[in-house]
């Protein structure tokens, strides 16, 4: 086997020694303002990775993908962030969004190149779940609006840097494929405790 191969496997099983309070949505209680839903998706591994993941798969694909994929998955969050401040459940909500990371890591270990119709619905599939798990944040009477628009616009933000990350890269397969494999030890590791 290559040496990429086990270095990538380290990076994965050294994921398994980080302790669950690193990742995002600890339930350390509600969370309010614009400021707070801004820095929200950049704290959390799970929101950060997905996000950066998107934006580089949009810049693979090119053409409308660059953005049809990302504005699929921005709509969709905030439906999904209205879903829960209306009180509809979305069982297994954690679980699809640690799914998400797993699957973007693996949409780039692969370089899948999915027709924009499919990129799109894959992003605002996982986006929808995203949504919700940041709006179960948010308390009944703490700026729902405000801290929603703050992680919508850090949600584009991100989606730019991983477009960027993905055009400065460019057909660089080792580092598409490294921040793929780390996305998708992420997923997987997340997965194993949801």
């Amino acid at each position: 086997m290559s040496k990429r191969f086990f270095h990538s496997l380290a990076v994965i099983v050294s994921l398994g020694t980080l302790p669950v309070g690193v990742f995002a949505h600890t339930g350390a209680g509600s969370i309010h303002g614009f400021t707070a839903g801004f820095v929200h998706p950049f704290l959390g591994p799970d929101h950060l990775l997905t996000m950066l993941a998107v934006g580089f798969w949009a810049a693979a694909l090119g053409g409308r993908a660059l953005l049809l994929v990302p504005l699929s998955f921005v709509t969709v969050m905030a439906v999904g962030a209205g879903l829960q401040h209306f009180g509809l459940v979305l069982p297994s909500a954690e679980m699809s969004v640690a799914l998400s990371v797993a699957v973007m890591g693996l949409v780039l270990v692969v370089n899948w190149r999915a027709g924009y119709g499919l990129a799109g619905a894959l992003a605002a599939g996982f986006a929808l779940f995203h949504g919700y798990v940041h709006a179960e944040e948010i308390g009944r009477d703490m700026g729902a609006f405000h801290y929603a628009g703050g992680f919508l616009i850090a949600t584009a933000v991100l989606h730019g840097l991983g477009m960027l990350l993905g055009a400065a890269v460019g057909r660089l397969d080792l580092l598409r494929k490294a921040l793929g494999a780390f996305c998708a030890g992420v997923g997987v590791y997340l997965l194993a405790g949801s």
